[in-house]
């Protein structure tokens, strides 16, 4: 099937290499930003939430009013809002955008961060909460008829949602996590499942799990599978070494004296089993399969999609196809110049892979063609 590129949907040009330069919601940037992956062949972008932030389904409604066809994934997380209340803001920004939603929930894998929102729950209760939360989204979304609701976490009683999605039945649901816990719920309820980029074997692994964890839940489809990485390109190899050592050397003088890049992440001992992940990686080398790097996890602590792939846009291209080819098909990029990484992948990495990807899909449909001509 086709394959599917995310971007990031920032909101001001700050990134792990530098400090913004304006406001933490500067409008023109994050149009400029979201156009410039419109423009450049990307399918959606990621609005990401943080405790305090912007709040990312005002910025995606505004992008989502000013372009056409780029579509939204908007991270959500379950102690920030009642369920029927965020049903009816994702129902609403799926209207504003003519069926461009996708909702991304996020459990929150740091004890700190969720305390700060008044989140006390324990990390098992918390993914008990989100599993909760997605299916009473998903009946508000799909019930033109009142129901009631009497669960762990909530408890309501003749609840009726006026404004509907434009997609029918309902916006994908998209999930993600690296633990048992996070594989039982996001295997149950996620037609997306989002991966942070390791090694091909260990990748593989995480599919299998996602996959086992949505048959145990009764399921007969799976959820696609997404991976995220940060793409470090150059016209050559050696160009493009040395920007990768370039980019850890400027997080490593921005981190110097353990101080984190934002209050979101602390750059020793994450909780979050991905993370945890990250860092395990980078301490076993620095070097994966094609062009897999982890300096620049470890210089952030592991902290959210840090993994390199460095080289040509022949060699990321190629390693990105390798992903593909394991069962990935939608791929998740974001560079460290956010704007000008977008329009370099954009231009010379994604190209390489929708011809290549377009030339395996007909390599497969081509034995099934053939037996019907011989037949």
């Amino acid at each position: 099937m086709p394959v599917e590129f995310l971007g990031i949907g920032g909101t001001h040009d700050g990134s792990e290499t530098s400090a913004r330069s304006g406001g933490v919601f500067d409008k023109e940037y994050t149009l400029r930003l979201a156009r410039a992956h419109e423009d450049f062949g990307w399918d959606r972008v990621l609005f990401a939430y943080g405790s305090g932030s912007p709040d990312p389904a005002q910025a995606a409604a505004y992008v989502a009013t000013k372009l056409d066809k780029l579509q939204i994934l908007l991270a959500h997380r379950p102690n920030v809002s009642y369920p029927t209340f965020a049903a009816k803001t994702f129902a609403s920004l799926d209207q504003i955008s003519d069926g461009r939603l996708t909702v991304h929930f996020i459990t929150g894998g740091s004890d700190q961060e969720q305390q700060r929102e008044g989140d006390y729950l324990t990390k098992d209760e918390r993914y008990s909460r989100t599993r909760e939360y997605i299916q009473i989204v998903k009946k508000a979304w799909t019930s033109d008829k009142p129901f009631d609701h009497e669960g762990e976490h909530y408890r309501f009683a003749d609840f009726v949602s006026d404004i509907r999605p434009v997609q029918q039945p309902r916006p994908d649901v998209s999930f993600g996590g690296s633990s048992p816990a996070a594989y039982a719920a996001g295997g149950a309820e996620a037609d997306i499942y989002c991966l942070w980029g390791e090694p091909l074997a260990q990748t593989a692994e995480q599919i299998e799990s996602v996959r086992a964890a949505a048959l145990a839940a009764g399921r007969t489809d799976v959820p696609r599978i997404q991976v995220a990485f940060r793409p470090i390109i150059a016209p050559t190899e050696e160009l493009a070494w040395e920007k990768a050592h370039r980019t850890v050397d400027t997080i490593k003088s921005r981190t110097a004296g353990g101080k984190p890049l934002t209050r979101r992440h602390s750059l020793q001992n994450p909780q979050n089993t991905g993370s945890q992940r990250l860092l395990s990686l980078a301490a076993q080398g620095e070097r994966f399969d094609r062009a897999l790097w982890t300096p620049t996890a470890a210089a952030t602590g592991g902290a959210g999609n840090s993994n390199a792939l460095v080289g040509t846009p022949e060699t990321v291209a190629a390693a990105l196809l390798d992903y593909y080819d394991l069962g990935v098909d939608i791929l998740s990029a974001r560079g460290y110049d956010m704007l000008g990484d977008t329009i370099d992948f954009g231009r010379y990495v994604i190209p390489i892979v929708r011809e290549e990807v377009a030339k395996r899909d007909a390599e497969r449909r081509r034995p099934a063609d053939s037996l019907a001509i011989d037949g």
